[in-house]
């Protein structure tokens, strides 16, 4: 690619004669979808798995901008829970010829919306629980089932998904979080890739401590 040439968040296959990745954004056609730009995803059919996801519902998938979604990973949205508050968990309500109307939300096991930060890596055949919150660059292990919230900058792995461990120290994750370089224009997020790709991380710190810094004296 020409340096010259600007990446765009609006094409639906941003690597040229490849058709199984997709940038997720452009080819929404929920309204209670949200993806950011840069997001993609390892197939072409992205909202065929986002199961349950029912209008009468009203519960949203919400994902940050460049996180990387593998092939086979599914978000289970809040449809999919039944009642264990009553007898029987049947939801009569749903099939015709029970007369049977649906219950008030207040007593539906609604967990609220799925939140996805930024730069989440989502590994293959990740499955997302209902009302689940994934921090800004957290990382999900293959076949995990994630059913409790992830804080940024986090591996968990595992069903059900357990942290394994941070991915950097307490300094360091404070200093990404307060960058926030995913919000950044394109050429400021260029000129910042040597850093974002930089593997001694004390050169990162020190390079984003001066970058900060020279932020606020603006």
């Amino acid at each position: 690619m020409n340096s010259t040439d600007l990446p765009n968040p609006n094409t639906v296959f941003p690597i040229k004669n490849l058709t199984t990745l997709t940038y997720v954004k452009p080819t929404l056609k929920n309204p209670n979808i949200s993806v950011g730009d840069f997001t993609y995803f390892g197939a072409s059919d992205f909202e065929s798995h986002v199961t349950h996801h029912y209008d009468f519902i009203g519960d949203k998938l919400i994902i940050g901008k460049f996180c990387q979604i593998a092939k086979g990973v599914n978000f289970v949205m809040n449809g999919a829970n039944h009642q264990m508050n009553t007898v029987s968990t049947y939801p009569f309500y749903i099939f015709a010829g029970w007369g049977q109307k649906a219950p008030d939300k207040a007593d539906m096991p609604l967990k609220g919306d799925t939140v996805v930060g930024n730069d989440v890596w989502i590994g293959q055949d990740a499955t997302i629980l209902p009302g689940v919150h994934i921090g800004d660059g957290a990382i999900i292990g293959l076949n995990s089932v994630v059913g409790s919230h992830v804080p940024p900058y986090t591996i968990v792995a595992g069903n059900p998904a357990k942290p394994i461990r941070k991915r950097f120290d307490d300094e360091l994750i404070a200093l990404m979080l307060r960058l926030k370089w995913w919000d950044k224009s394109i050429e400021e997020i260029r000129r910042l890739i040597p850093t974002l790709t930089n593997c001694h991380l004390d050169e990162v710190k020190a390079a984003i401590k001066q970058l900060l810094a020279s932020d606020c004296s603006r």
